[in-house]
């Protein structure tokens, strides 16, 4: 494993790495938090804002591999589906709607940091360099399996709540 596809990127990827970093880290103690109590709140908008700078960062990475609109592709319509929905997640806690702000705030968690970080291990991606420096493939086997496991558990608690498949 080496550093250095993140040592040496822009300045723009390295804030979004960081902030990456952060959300995850504060993600579990902020949606999971039993009492929602001034710790929650303060902890809850530390997260808030990593993810805001995580969105608002990816939005001036240039898409390299699926560029469509310029310097923009699909992954820059995930920045803005976070910003939106960080919005709601915010609002909903504000109108005291506990039930949606905590689906939604859960949900942005599992699949921003799910999804869209198990995308980052595809070949050619900087992480991909950082993780599998010696073979870039291997990530796209971990994606491939992760992606398996997610719709797995989709169908399995769909099943379980009584919906169907």
């Amino acid at each position: 494993m080496t550093l250095d596809p993140i040592l040496n990127a822009p300045t723009e990827v390295q804030v979004h790495v960081l902030a990456v970093i952060a959300a995850v880290a504060l993600g579990p103690f902020a949606i999971y938090r039993r009492r929602r109590d001034l710790v929650h709140r303060i902890l809850g908008y530390l997260w808030v804002s990593a993810m805001a700078v995580v969105a608002g960062s990816g939005l001036f990475i240039e898409s390299a591999l699926w560029a469509m609109l310029g310097p923009f592709g699909p992954i820059h319509l995930l920045s803005l589906w976070v910003l939106y929905t960080l919005w709601r997640g915010v609002e909903a806690a504000r109108r005291r709607d506990v039930a949606t702000h905590r689906v939604t705030m859960r949900g942005l968690y599992w699949q921003s940091m799910g999804i869209a970080g198990l995308f980052t291990l595809l070949p050619g991606r900087r992480i991909n360099r950082v993780v599998f420096p010696e073979t870039p493939e291997a990530g796209g086997v971990v994606v491939v399996l992760g992606v398996l496991t997610i719709v797995t558990l989709a169908i399995i608690d769909r099943t379980r709540r009584g919906g169907t498949t």
